[in-house]
C-alpha cells in the first residue's frame, strides 16, 4: 500500500490504465462521492471513503451489420438481430451489443431483453421499454407460452429419418464454451424438420425448440450428425478470430408468436434476414441464351 494525499494521486496508482482519461473525467464532473457530489483532483484521499467513476471500456471490434427494428409500441421493441452481435454486454462485448445499440438508437435507457439469442445467432429478439414491463413478458418465455421457429443450414443426410423430436439431457458449465449431453432425464427437446433441399449436399432445416437450453439447437443438430454450417463449437471447436465475420453460423431465429400479456393482442414477428447459403443461385440470361 502507498501513501497518497490527493485523490488524483490515489486514482493514478489504483487505475494506471486510465491515467490519460482521468483529467477529462474530473473536468466533466464524472468523479463523484457516495452522494453523487463531484470531486476534484486535489480532493483529499480519505481512507475508507467511496469514490465513483465510469471507466472507459477497452476498444471493441465493430460488428459491421445493422440492427433492424421490426416493431415498437409503448411496452416492447422487437428487433432483427444480426449475426455476431451479442444480445447484452458481457466480457469483451459492451458497446457492440444489440441492447446498447438499440438503447442509443431509440433513446430508451431502460430497454431490456426478455430473452436471449447467442451472439452468433441472428433473428427476432424482444425487449421491453421500461423495467416494470419486463416481468410479464419474461414470464411468457419462462412458462413456454411463446412459439418459436428457427432456420438452419446443414448437410443433407438421406439416411436420416425426419421429422423427428430430439430429446436429451444437456448441461452447460459456466466458463466452458461447449454445452454437452449426458445420460439422464431429458431436459431439452427440439423438433427437427427439413424445410427444403438446397443442392450441393445441403438442406435448410426448420427447428422448433420446446425448451430453451443454452446452445440447444446447435447441440441437437450436431448429435444427429448434421452440425450447423459455420458453427465454431459443434461438433468440434475451432479457432475464429474476433474480427472474422466471413463465416456466420447458419442459424436464424425466424418467427416468434405470443399473446401479449398486457393487451391480449396476438403478435407474430418474422425475421427479414436470409441465411446466406440457403438462397438459390441466380442465373443471368444473356441475349443469346436459349433460356432467355
Amino acid at each position: 500500500m502507498g501513501s497518497w494525499s490527493t485523490l488524483d494521486e490515489y486514482l493514478a496508482w489504483r487505475l494506471p490504465d486510465d491515467l490519460d482519461s482521468l483529467p477529462a473525467k474530473f473536468a466533466a464532473r464524472e468523479v463523484v462521492d457516495e452522494l453523487g457530489r463531484p470531486l476534484n483532483p486535489s480532493s483529499p484521499a480519505v481512507t475508507g471513503s467511496l469514490v465513483y467513476l465510469y471507466r472507459d471500456p477497452p476498444p471493441e471490434v465493430p460488428v459491421p451489420f445493422e440492427v433492424e427494428v421490426l416493431y415498437q409500441d409503448p411496452r416492447i421493441v422487437v428487433i432483427d438481430k444480426p449475426h455476431f452481435l451479442a444480445t447484452t454486454p458481457r466480457g469483451s462485448h459492451i458497446r457492440e451489443t444489440a441492447l446498447v445499440r438499440v438503447r442509443t438508437l431509440l433513446d430508451l435507457p431502460e430497454l431490456s431483453p426478455v430473452h436471449r439469442l447467442d451472439r452468433l445467432t441472428a433473428g427476432v429478439l424482444v425487449l421491453t421499454t421500461r423495467r416494470e414491463y419486463r416481468g410479464p413478458y419474461q414470464t411468457l418465455f419462462q412458462q413456454r407460452e411463446v412459439d418459436k421457429t428457427y432456420e438452419a443450414v446443414a448437410a443433407l443426410r438421406p439416411d436420416l429419418e425426419l421429422p423427428r423430436v430430439v430429446r436429451s439431457r444437456m448441461q452447460k458449465i459456466e466458463g466452458v464454451a461447449q454445452a454437452y449431453e449426458e445420460p439422464g432425464q431429458p431436459n431439452s427437446e427440439t423438433l427437427v424438420e427439413i424445410d427444403r433441399e438446397l443442392g450441393d449436399g445441403l438442406a435448410r432445416y426448420r427447428l422448433t425448440p420446446h425448451t430453451g437450453k443454452t446452445h440447444q439447437l446447435r447441440v441437437h443438430m450436431a448429435s444427429l450428425g448434421i452440425g450447423i454450417l459455420g458453427d465454431p463449437l459443434y461438433p468440434e471447436p475451432r479457432e475464429v478470430a474476433i474480427d472474422d465475420f466471413s463465416d456466420p453460423l447458419q442459424l436464424l431465429a425466424k418467427t416468434l408468436r405470443f399473446t401479449d400479456p398486457l393487451t391480449a393482442r396476438q403478435h407474430e414477428f418474422v425475421s427479414t434476414r436470409q441465411l446466406a447459403v440457403a438462397q438459390p443461385a441466380s442465373v443471368r440470361c444473356e441475349p443469346d441464351d436459349p433460356r432467355g
